[in-house]
């Protein structure tokens, strides 16, 4: 399907708003995932103001489609796009993490309109998400569920158990999407923790695959309308990233921006290269 280059356009400046709120919900001197955020800043923002039907006025919608951030740790990117599509005010970024905010280190259901669910804890969310999608199902509904998961998140044996339910449930409601950006919180994911072909695992699983470049609109596009014309069997999108994507200050510094403070400089900077 070819799109227009308006829309490729709008949601590509829509993702270097959603970094660019990363960076100022973050500020200087508090610690915060950049590198995760920004790696999955183009996901985001094809997902929210393109593919979900949702309503922000009405986020309870009962049709609506449902994301949930498994690698809850990067909550201030999801954060950043809830506030772009009016679930709460822009000023509200400004206290995040904040005590007693509405906006906490990670996704709260119970504090924060348009979370699904309470997440973070890694590996919980592809069967959070599971759930969901049966039973929207169940309801009868036409709901998509997402499921943004981190490639070092899939070393958790939870992730796996609901890949074989999904499967054996044939749930086709259900899409996952990996941020393959190859590093975790202490290096690269071959050094740490190393599970191989990711791709070949998840076919194996029963699942259909596809790989795409997860900073290429137009692939990411592609892929989610894909994702729908596949039937009896669940979906996942591996996304091939970069971690900190969009700042030089960031890019593949696992260690540095995986949870870690912006300097004064480096928040400035970071700032002035996210041009729109």
């Amino acid at each position: 399907m070819a799109y227009s280059k308006d829309l490729l356009q709008s949601l590509k400046e829509k993702s270097q708003q959603l970094r660019k709120n990363v960076v100022l919900s973050m500020g200087v001197g508090n610690a915060g995932h950049l590198g995760g955020s920004f790696s999955s800043a183009d996901l985001v923002s094809a997902l929210y103001f393109h593919k979900m039907k949702h309503d922000p006025k009405n986020p309870k919608m009962p049709d609506r489609d449902r994301f949930l951030l498994s690698k809850g740790h990067v909550a201030i990117l999801q954060y950043s796009a809830l506030a772009e599509a009016g679930y709460f005010p822009k000023e509200e970024l400004n206290n995040t993490k904040a005590l007693g905010s509405m906006l906490q280190g990670h996704p709260d259901v119970l504090k924060t309109p348009g979370i699904e669910a309470g997440t973070g804890s890694l590996g919980q969310g592809l069967s959070i998400g599971l759930g969901i999608a049966l039973g929207v199902a169940l309801d009868g509904l036409k709901s998509r569920v997402y499921v943004l998961c981190g490639d070092g998140e899939l070393a958790e044996g939870q992730i796996w158990e609901a890949a074989m339910a999904a499967a054996a449930f044939k749930t086709d409601n259900l899409v996952a999407l990996v941020d393959k950006n190859g590093m975790q919180a202490q290096g690269a994911i071959t050094d740490r923790f190393n599970i191989g072909n990711i791709a070949k695992k998840w076919e194996a699983f029963g699942w259909h695959v596809i790989e795409i470049d997860g900073h290429n609109m137009e692939e990411i596009l592609t892929a989610l309308d894909e994702a729908e014309t596949v039937k009896d069997k669940p979906k996942v999108i591996i996304a091939t990233t970069i971690k900190g994507k969009g700042v030089s200050v960031g890019e593949n510094h696992p260690v540095g921006f995986h949870n870690a403070p912006l300097s004064e400089q480096d928040y400035k900077q970071a700032l002035a290269e996210l041009t729109l």
